[in-house]
């Protein structure tokens, strides 16, 4: 297999005008194109994400072969197909169809399905269909393009959460999944806790949110918060807050830097939080465990 192509490239095999697009909106892990289509024949190499096409005007027959069979249906508006991602594919039709196009990243299905089926999921894989009648694939795909066109307040939030709907939809429908071997404990892997632990000391003076932590991993947020305590007893933002004021503590005994530049350094919102953080770990200022300290 070549080299996956982008959905920014499908023009290259399927020319047609494009009538809306989500470039520029800030969405992640999903992306929209509305094309005008005439007639084609054509190859579409293997795409690097998931496609759903929704049928928006016009009528066509339409033939689409990608395993050796052809497969032929009449689309028309309301109905949709669903591409998996990865798969070469040659499709036929000859009369003007207007569709939208949905493409969802890999990287976000499996992530769907790894938190839907609480286990570690590896790859996901959709069924190829070229024709289905279904009011909730259609209907996403509906909002989706609205929001597009309109860029509402929150929209990338908005259109995330749209799209990891229909992502659910998809798993109990059309999907097939690999799992990934994890440890029988359901705990991270040595290496993991290993490669997390110096993923937080390296970043105690960030903003460090649970999100940023899993991606270190690759891993979702919901399965590493459960595998991060089940590894240390604790969950992740306990741990962080710990180390936090650890590492404070430490600079205290050991440093002549401002109390304001250990919260910094340490990953406080400022002086007067450090104080409230450790005066209720410890029952002390810092000011105060820095006279007796040093």
């Amino acid at each position: 297999m070549g080299e996956l192509i982008t959905f920014e490239e499908l023009p290259v095999w399927v020319p047609g005008k494009v009538l809306l697009s989500s470039e520029g909106q800030n969405w992640k892990n999903i992306a929209l194109r509305s094309y005008g289509y005439k007639g084609q024949d054509v190859i579409v190499p293997a795409m690097r994400d998931f496609m759903l096409v929704s049928y928006k005007t016009g009528m066509t027959a339409m033939q689409r072969r990608f395993d050796g069979r052809w497969k032929r249906e009449t689309l028309v508006p309301g109905a949709t197909s669903l591409l998996t991602r990865a798969q070469r594919a040659y499709w036929n039709w000859h009369d003007p169809i207007d569709v939208t196009h949905i493409y969802l990243s890999g990287t976000l299905v499996a992530e769907v399905a790894s938190e839907v089926m609480d286990c570690a999921i590896s790859e996901v894989t959709l069924e190829d269909v070229l024709r289905t009648d279904d009011p909730v694939m259609a209907h996403a795909a509906e909002t989706i393009a609205e929001e597009a066109r309109t860029g509402g307040l929150g929209g990338a939030l908005y259109v995330d959460s749209v799209a990891r709907g229909l992502i659910v939809h998809l798993l109990r429908r059309y999907a097939s999944v690999r799992l990934r071997e994890i440890g029988k404990s359901g705990a991270l892997s040595p290496q993991q806790e290993r490669q997390i632990v110096e993923f937080i000391e390296a970043s105690l003076g960030l903003t460090l949110d649970l999100g940023m932590m899993a991606e270190a991993l690759y891993m979702t947020p919901c399965l590493f918060a459960r595998q991060f305590r089940r590894s240390f007893g604790t969950p992740p933002y306990a741990f962080v807050k710990t180390r936090r004021l650890e590492r404070a503590r430490h600079l205290l005994a050991t440093s002549m830097l401002p109390i304001k530049a250990i919260a910094a350094d340490c990953g406080f919102s400022d002086q007067a939080h450090l104080t409230r953080m450790f005066s209720a770990t410890y029952g002390e200022t810092p000011a105060a465990f820095r006279r007796r300290a040093q």
